[in-house]
């Protein structure tokens, strides 16, 4: 498949397709508010599906070539990524990538594409969440934990800081690296913030005293000016701290204390959720504070929950 940049028209669409495209996109990233990497990787899915296309249907496809697709088409499709070794989720992202598509040609008046409601999306096993145990949920927290690495003091802490923020208020790691110096209290001062998640949807979350100590002491120790409405968390150069570095510094964490490959990042998220769920919060309140749109995706930790209880009833009963 040629490389192009999503935003521009496919060179293997007809005019008119590609014109919608660069509106959908345009579209999907100004009212519906999506971050620029969703917009991204819906504009490679329905890319390859066009490019597909292109070849199947012996030309680059037109609106109405789309409208007059058959189920068997998408099929087509469908068996060509899988023999390029897509897995099932990706290309169930992809078919809710074409299908978004489809649905804004519909709201448009440019006609729809049918097939795509003729065809099931694969099915995906579903996969529970891993959360840390509590003890070791709190040892990856402390800046102690890597206290035996050859890097900056500031360095560790800065780290330590985003990990507490992860695990202390449920954050997403692009929500913490988005917080700017303002956005965060002095401790003593308040116990709250205002994060900005998906969709640019924004909300309080609750932050403990430690945390916030956790912060202020990266803060102190940070060799660069972080101006109020700059980023909180910086680079070894300054500039705004990549996620990346994060996760190595999670990986770096997993191989000191033994912990599981399952522990990442995100894992401190679940780790929140379902510590919270064992304590007996309730899943509305822990929607709103993961910033969860449906309420059916935080109950995925009610199974969480189940699973801890029954692997303590099978180590513990006599008769297990």
């Amino acid at each position: 498949m040629p490389e192009q940049r999503e935003t521009e028209p496919p060179s293997w669409a007809a005019p008119d397709t590609a014109a919608e495209v660069v509106r959908w996109l345009a579209y999907l990233g100004a009212e519906r508010r999506m971050s620029a990497k969703t917009v991204d990787a819906y504009g490679r899915d329905v890319a390859q599906f066009l490019a597909f296309l292109a070849e199947h249907l012996g030309g680059a496809p037109s609106l109405a070539a789309l409208t007059a697709l058959k189920a068997a088409d998408i099929r087509a499709f469908m068996a060509s990524r899988r023999a390029d070794g897509i897995a099932g989720r990706s290309l169930m992202r992809a078919l809710a990538g074409t299908r978004s598509f489809s649905r804004f040609l519909e709201r448009s008046g440019k006609g729809n594409i049918a097939a795509l409601t003729a065809v099931r999306a694969p099915k995906v096993p579903k996969t529970l969440p891993k959360p840390l145990a509590v003890p070791d949920a709190r040892r990856v927290v402390e800046t102690d934990a890597r206290a035996g690495e050859e890097r900056e003091p500031w360095i560790l802490a800065r780290d330590a800081a985003v990990l507490a923020l992860l695990y202390g208020s449920g954050l997403r790691i692009s929500e913490a690296l988005s917080l700017r110096r303002q956005d965060i209290p002095d401790p003593g001062r308040d116990d709250a913030i205002r994060v900005t998640g998906k969709g640019n949807k924004q909300r309080i979350v609750p932050v403990l005293q430690p945390v916030l100590r956790a912060v202020a002491e990266y803060v102190a120790l940070c060799p660069y000016d972080l101006p109020p409405d700059g980023p909180l968390f910086v680079g070894a150069k300054g500039a705004a701290l990549s996620p990346r570095v994060i996760q190595l510094a999670m990986a770096r964490l997993r191989g000191a204390l033994g912990l599981p490959d399952s522990a990442t990042p995100h894992a401190l998220r679940h780790s929140f959720a379902t510590h919270l769920l064992v304590r007996g919060g309730d899943l509305r309140s822990i929607q709103e504070l993961l910033g969860h749109a449906s309420l059916s995706t935080t109950q995925i930790y009610t199974a969480v929950d189940s699973e801890h209880l029954l692997a303590v009833y099978r180590a513990a009963h006599p008769r297990a």
